[in-house]
């Protein structure tokens, strides 16, 4: 009998954890499925099904606080030109950090150091 936690051999499992970080990649395109994402990360968070996935949303709220945060300020300094380093640089930690909660939830295995503001 299969495990239904184990995705087939080859196949994509499409867990909680993974369509956060999806929701969050996809928002350099639409500019608000990251807000979605972190709203269903904090309600799913209250009702882990998984142990790893308990890692998992505290990795994913903290990169939306990082982007948001890291947005606002490089923003800000826009005006003073530092901004067009943090804001790229802001945006690579975002995705960085997505792909990684990525690759780990299809692996089923808990984030690393989850509360770590870096990747």
């Amino acid at each position: 009998m299969d495990n239904p936690q184990t995705p087939a051999s080859g196949g994509f499992d499409l867990n909680q954890p993974t369509i956060v970080s999806l929701l969050y990649l996809a928002s350099f395109i639409t500019g608000i499925t990251a807000l979605v994402g972190v709203v269903l990360a904090y309600v799913w968070k209250s009702e882990p099904k998984a142990a790893w996935e308990v890692s998992h949303y505290e990795y994913l709220i903290r990169t939306f606080w990082i982007g948001l945060i890291g947005g606002v300020v490089g923003f800000i300094l826009v005006f003073v030109l530092i901004g067009l380093i943090v804001l790229p640089a802001v945006a690579v930690l975002v995705v960085v950090r997505s792909v990684l909660s990525l690759v780990n939830a299809q692996k089923q295995a808990p984030m690393p150091n989850p509360g770590t503001w870096l990747a």
